[in-house]
């Protein structure tokens, strides 16, 4: 399709950009950069960043209904106050599993938090297998573990009418779905919606457009690919500059741009010299489909 356009707009140069959510209060960017421990905002109409640093290995950040974010610092779920640029631990996950680090999240359309761990990396995309866990996190702050023996806890969303729940364990190569119960936050009925093909890398970070399709981001494949959900068939691919392309979101004001983050971490020499661009964030024009606004952590 001719009239995609992919631009490079974040000049973030992150080791791991990841975990973008578009902000519609403040018409910004969220995202993250794993491994640089910083939580970023971007403004489109200012070309703006504004950053927090945390500390510790940052996950996701998401927006939180009484203000301000709540982020996956190591192990812990943390309260992020922007305007004084400190952060509350809220809760932790996996006592008993200290080398594990909180992965991608995102909130539910009730409001409730999914977050998954995984086992820390020897090296990008390499980590102690089965050490990883999905979890939900409730207004009042309960904790329910859903999945367990997960290697790489990734990609996350819901279909439209809020039944079936998408999820990415990266190693398994796959795209799942469950059964939702948006009540209770139960999960059942695992099946495989897609199965990457060669070439397409890992499944890394992942969004459902307004019409229900799939939106993932390939990690070491520099791409992200279309799905629809119910088919299981591969629509589109939209080639990225990038390898390490990590995840997605749909934002803009009428939420028909697509950005897309970047890593740059494990890259040797010769792929940085290849790849300017990496670990910026992209902005995806012209793909005729629209997202859906984020949902905001109710806790």
């Amino acid at each position: 399709m001719s009239s995609v356009k992919v631009e490079c707009v974040v000049k973030a140069s992150a080791l791991i950009g990841e975990g973008p959510v578009w902000e519609e209060s403040e018409q910004i960017l969220l995202f993250v950069d794993i491994a640089g421990s910083r939580i970023h905002k971007w403004s489109p109409a200012t070309n703006q960043i504004q950053s927090v640093e945390t500390g510790d290995m940052v996950g996701f950040a998401v927006p939180r209904q009484s203000g301000g974010y709540v982020a996956g610092v190591g192990r812990s779920v943390v309260a992020v106050d922007w305007s004084t640029q400190t952060m509350t631990s809220l809760l932790e996950v996996d006592e008993d599993k200290p080398n594990n680090r909180l992965n991608d999240g995102k909130v539910d359309p009730i409001g409730r938090l999914l977050a998954g761990t995984m086992g820390i990396e020897e090296h990008p995309a390499q980590v102690q297998r089965k050490q990883g866990s999905l979890f939900s996190v409730t207004s009042d702050l309960t904790v329910t573990k859903h999945l367990s023996q997960v290697d790489i806890s990734n990609g996350l969303d819901w279909s439209l009418d809020q039944k079936t729940f998408f999820y990415i364990d990266s190693l398994s190569l796959t795209v799942d779905a469950f059964d939702y119960d948006s009540n209770t936050g139960n999960l059942g009925n695992r099946r495989v919606v897609y199965r990457m093909e060669e070439g397409e890398g890992l499944p890394d970070g992942m969004t459902v457009d307004a019409e229900g399709r799939l939106w993932v981001a390939c990690y070491n494949g520099g791409r992200v690919i279309n799905i629809d959900s119910t088919t299981g068939v591969r629509l589109q691919t939209v080639s990225l500059p990038v390898t390490k392309t990590t995840s997605c979101c749909f934002g803009g004001p009428d939420y028909s741009d697509l950005y897309v983050t970047s890593a740059s971490l494990g890259l040797d020499q010769s792929e940085s010299r290849q790849q300017p661009l990496a670990g910026d964030t992209f902005r995806v024009r012209g793909l005729g489909v629209k997202g859906r606004p984020s949902n905001s952590f109710t806790g």
